[in-house]
């Protein structure tokens, strides 16, 4: 993305404000498609990708123009993204089908669709050894896709209601918050098998993840808090409370 830009999601109006990182002001607001959900994009392009739920597409902005270039046709009820830069790929989960649509980032068409678990709801990627994870909310699984052949190579049985997914690139350890268990799986990335199941608070749903600090940070919906993981022991090491219902925030550590 464009230095100094920021990319809000305006769901009830079908728009992307752009902020300016230095003036804190908005420059410009751009239409997209119905119902926007999520946002992601590939800094060595320049371009952002925004999942329209509604509309069943992404639109695709240039960041230098702040204008759409392309609407591309997902399948049903896409609602997270994450984008490989390393390849120019962009992975999006579509809910309701079931499935991952692969994005090809200089022809903005869809390249593969990849069957998954059921409701996919989060997907996060391992640039560097070119793994995309999947957490499947109604299976209780987190699929493993080859991002060289687009196939799933593994699923991993994880808690109940896995509803968010963060990657350590440095220790090649995949983080997944269990909504309905109130916990954390941790996914060892070599071996495709669960390592650790880590208690947090209530109804933890987005993780981020900071490679640089071996920290995770886990949003918990239901009680105003934010979980940090030290990812050495796998141990909840603070519990910070935040305001009303804290949700997903983007990240580039």
């Amino acid at each position: 993305m464009s230095t100094d830009r920021i990319y809000v999601i305006n769901e009830n109006n079908n728009t992307i404000s752009v902020i300016n990182g230095l003036t804190n002001t908005v420059i410009t607001t751009i239409p997209v498609g119905n119902r926007p959900i999520s946002v992601n994009g590939n800094s060595s392009t320049n371009r952002i990708y925004v999942a329209n739920e509604s509309s069943d597409t992404i639109s695709v902005i240039d960041g230098l123009t702040n204008t759409v270039i392309a609407i591309i046709p997902v399948g049903n009820q896409p609602i997270s993204m994450s984008v490989n830069s390393y390849i120019n790929r962009i992975y999006v989960a579509n809910k309701s089908n079931d499935t991952i649509s692969v994005i090809d980032g200089l022809t903005n068409t869809v390249i593969s669709t990849i069957p998954v678990g059921v409701q996919p709801v989060c997907v996060d990627i391992h640039p560097y050894i070119n793994r995309i994870y999947v957490a499947n909310e109604l299976r209780n699984t987190v699929s493993v896709i080859d991002g060289l052949t687009n196939t799933v190579i593994s699923t991993v049985s994880v808690g109940n209601q896995p509803a968010g997914v963060g990657v350590n690139r440095s220790t090649n350890r995949i983080y997944i918050s269990n909504k309905c268990s109130n916990t954390v799986s941790v996914i060892d990335g070599l071996t495709n098998t669960v390592i650790a199941i880590i208690p947090v608070g209530n109804q933890p749903t987005c993780v981020d993840v900071n490679s640089s600090a071996n920290r995770i940070y886990i949003k918990n919906e239901a009680e105003d808090t934010v979980s940090v993981i030290d990812g050495l022991t796998n141990t909840v090491i603070a519990t910070v409370p935040v305001a009303d219902q804290p949700t997903c925030t983007d990240h580039d550590f």
